[in-house]
């Protein structure tokens, strides 16, 4: 700061004559002047610098334990997915244009090769054990549940502990309508599936992260990600 006592110590200059022209040692004087202070400013934004450096000249030194933090969580939430994918299917509720013939076995025939179905509905639902029972919701299969005609359907796309997929026919054996909730029931002798893991909502806090894994719109194996906003 030797620049800055060196200011302080200057002479002020003489006061202004009554002459119209400018005095000789004016001009001298003031152009020295500027040129001190000119360099205690660089002198002081020197210093400004080195005490306060700009944090944007140094992104990846302070992103790297972000970034580590980041990667793990993603790599998280994609291993939840490949884990849970397997145990959630595809239902299609579906209207047949005639009553097909039962098969040799007494099993109705599969509706996945009837090009006079009509699609009136699509859902999700998950395997709830080996034995291939299937938790849905109950507007996914109403239709069926209160069918009268015999020509409503439902068809369900799964996989099994492979990742082979396959179709079959899903038959309800239990509704909850005040609930939003049904058990459809699949043959799948000669499969062996992959039940979801039953965890609790007991212990869900407000704010913690939630994943659905699923088929809206038709779209198969989506994954859709939110947090919890309401524990009731």
């Amino acid at each position: 700061m030797e620049m800055l006592a060196s200011l302080h110590t200057l002479p002020s200059p003489l006061p202004p004559t009554t002459s119209s022209s400018e005095p000789s040692y004016k001009t001298p004087f003031i152009t020295r002047r500027r040129t001190i202070i000119s360099a205690s400013t660089a002198a002081i934004a020197s210093l400004l610098y080195i005490s306060n450096p700009i944090p944007s000249l140094y992104p990846a030194i302070a992103l790297q334990p972000q970034q580590v933090e980041l990667d793990q969580e993603e790599d998280r939430i994609v291993r939840l997915f490949q884990e849970t994918s397997p145990s959630v299917v595809f239902i299609e509720d579906l209207e047949l244009a005639k009553i097909p013939k039962s098969s040799s076995k007494g099993d109705r025939v599969v509706v996945a090769e009837d090009e006079d179905a009509k699609v009136e509905g699509t859902g999700s639902g998950f395997i709830w054990d080996k034995f291939g029972h299937i938790v849905t919701n109950y507007h996914v299969v109403d239709k069926l549940a209160t069918d009268q005609s015999g020509l409503q359907r439902c068809k369900v796309l799964l996989a099994d502990a492979s990742g082979t997929s396959f179709y079959k026919e899903g038959k309800i054996v239990g509704i909850d309508p005040a609930y939003d909730l049904a058990v459809l029931k699949v043959d799948v002798e000669g499969y062996e599936l992959k039940p979801i893991v039953v965890g609790t909502s007991r212990d869900l806090r407000v704010g913690q992260s939630c994943f659905a894994v699923g088929n809206p719109f038709g779209y198969e194996n989506t994954l859709t990600t939110g947090c919890r906003w309401l524990v009731d």
